[in-house]
């Protein structure tokens, strides 16, 4: 039976199964060994192969997108979206050694257009897929009157596995130890608030602005995809130098380096990085230029061009960043681990 009053009154249920129709198909395409069942059920099942570990730890995340949004509602781009979501996701249980085992997602919008929630639900199956992350299920909300028109939020719930023995988690690092940074694409997810201000309030950009120092529409560069660092630091942990040498992993998201990089240090250590040891993107010298912002509040807020530090033992530095290099990822020394209260220095 058609569902005409609750149409009328906003959530058009008929349209929801008719999007979600072809959700399978996409879905499948994220699917790795251990998905059990169908997708539509009211729980998304896994089951984990737990011969390949003696002591596996599951490890879980979740995160949204933030302000991000407002780009791609002003660009009506939103394929982009959710690999966004799945690779910010994956970077933040790669810092302790896990690999993505699958993934839910949640969108809620006044509105359901079609279009639009098959980009999103896209991006997802793409990023997943790039990730060996299933995608097993997640949640639709009709909610007219709470968001604005055109307007909508996603989230997203990650579950890894670490090998016990093998957690990263900061307690062997030490003074003397070499601090690695990973090229980052651009702002990721975080920083967009600021961002916005400076670009379309301060500099009266609009979104389809070209910006001759980014050789880009100022829209098309701050909607950059979230780079994954996942794989990369799956293979990285496999080789003698990953092994010998990484001893924690920080994900330089919203803070910067000034607040995520101590939440891996231990007691008695802090962080030592040097501006100028790596190559900063275009964009960030327009904002540090142009955004009329002091210099150190810059790197609490934005990644300034790299989106994962590796704090590596110092003998295990240049392995490190030769098999960095060797995946086709920039990748530069930038900074030391000192005698210290757990701050980061910036100098």
């Amino acid at each position: 039976m058609k569902s005409k009053a609750y149409a009328r009154a906003g959530v058009d249920i008929d349209l929801g199964n008719r999007v979600k129709a072809d959700l399978p198909r996409m879905l499948q395409a994220t699917h790795r060994p251990g998905v059990l069942g169908k997708i539509g059920g009211f729980g998304g099942l896994f089951e984990l192969e737990v011969r390949k570990y003696r002591q596996p730890v599951l490890v879980s995340s979740v995160d949204g997108v933030g302000t991000k949004l407002k780009l791609a509602f002003a660009l009506d781009r939103h394929d982009t979206i959710g690999q966004d979501l799945v690779n910010h996701c994956v970077n933040d249980i790669a810092v302790v050694g896990a690999e993505p085992l699958f993934f839910l997602d949640y969108l809620g919008t006044g509105r359901l257009e079609p279009r639009v929630f098959r980009d999103i639900i896209k991006g997802f199956a793409k990023a997943c897929a790039e990730n060996r992350c299933a995608l097993i299920g997640g949640e639709t909300a009709q909610m007219p009157g709470f968001y604005a028109p055109g307007e909508y939020d996603v989230s997203g719930t990650i579950v890894g596995v670490v090998e016990k023995s093998r957690i990263l988690d900061g307690r062997t690092i030490r003074p003397g130890d070499a601090v690695i940074g990973l090229a980052s694409s651009g702002l990721h997810t975080n920083g967009y608030s600021l961002a916005r201000k400076i670009f379309f309030e301060r500099l009266r950009f609009k979104p389809r602005t070209y910006v001759p120092e980014l050789r880009n529409t100022i829209g098309d560069e701050l909607l950059k995809v979230h780079m994954s660092y996942g794989p990369l630091i799956q293979k990285l942990l496999k080789t003698s130098a990953g092994r010998q040498g990484i001893r924690g992993l920080a994900h330089i998201t919203g803070g910067g380096f000034v607040d995520n990089i101590p939440r891996v240090l231990p007691k008695g250590c802090e962080v030592i990085i040097t501006k100028g040891t790596w190559e900063m993107p275009p964009l960030f010298q327009l904002i540090q230029a142009k955004g009329g912002v002091a210099e150190a509040e810059l790197y609490q807020v934005f990644n300034m061009g790299i989106g994962m530090v590796l704090l590596v033992a110092a003998d295990q530095a240049d392995r490190t960043l030769r098999a960095v290099h060797a995946q086709n990822h920039r990748a530069w020394l930038i900074g030391q681990v000192a005698k210290g209260r757990g701050q980061v220095r910036v100098v």
